[in-house]
């Protein structure tokens, strides 16, 4: 039985209506909408945000999260992790599970000896989930080689002001041991052809922000089962 799909929300509130406490409500509904719907990792990528901004966004997120687990029935379990943007030390302070390390960050070795470091009480025991940005299939390489969980390809499909990897390279970059997600471009309708080519999942901002995430969490796994 193959592994299921795996699905990667990332986050961007200036895609939501309204004056920042209003994005910022609609974001963490958004979250709380994801975990309810099974999607694996959410990525807390709010750039613009000063360091205490995203430390204050990151603990509503893991609240969030949490109460969200809470809300489930007995034969339920959420299992939906938090991964914080480049920020490690932000991660570490709110109790999320990890990080997402753009491809010009520090590697993903030093992330793990900073989290066992700086790491307290069973947050310490527990290893980081690192996913890695990568561009080409030597990103791809030197993040498995780095011991990063999962590298993020990207963009399968043209975005603006940016050329398309394509397909052909993704299948290419799949070609390793560590799991590769699909990202840049993916809609429901080319999804499918990513997972064709050989990644384990899809991550994505507009694929969940824009639509209801149970009706895509839904058609991504029942597609990938079907393959």
């Amino acid at each position: 039985m193959a592994p299921r799909c795996l699905l990667y929300y990332i986050t961007d509130r200036s895609q939501f209506r309204g004056d920042e406490a209003a994005r910022r409500r609609a974001l963490l509904a958004k979250i709380a909408e994801a975990a309810q719907a099974g999607v694996d990792y959410i990525q807390l990528r709010e750039k613009d945000l000063t360091a205490r901004e995203l430390e204050g966004l990151a603990r509503e997120a893991v609240r969030v999260l949490h109460e969200a687990g809470q809300a489930v029935t007995s034969d339920q379990r959420l299992t939906t992790s938090l991964l914080i943007n480049s920020r490690t030390d932000i991660s570490l302070a709110v109790g999320a599970a990890g990080v997402h390390l753009p491809s010009n960050d520090i590697s993903p070795a030093e992330v793990r000896q900073i989290w066992t470091l700086c790491g307290a009480g069973a947050l310490a025991r527990r290893q980081p989930v690192i996913t890695v940005a990568c561009h080409t299939t030597e990103d791809v390489l030197r993040a498995e080689s780095e011991n990063a969980d999962f590298a993020l390809f990207a963009p399968v499909f043209e975005k603006v002001r940016t050329a398309a990897a394509g397909l052909a390279a993704l299948g290419e970059a799949c070609q390793v041991r560590i799991p590769v997600l699909a990202l840049g471009g993916v809609t429901l309708e080319n999804a499918i052809s990513c997972l064709e080519a050989g990644a384990a999942g899809v991550a994505a901002i507009r694929l969940f922000q824009e639509n209801r995430i149970e009706d895509v969490v839904r058609t991504l796994r029942n597609n990938h089962a079907a393959k």
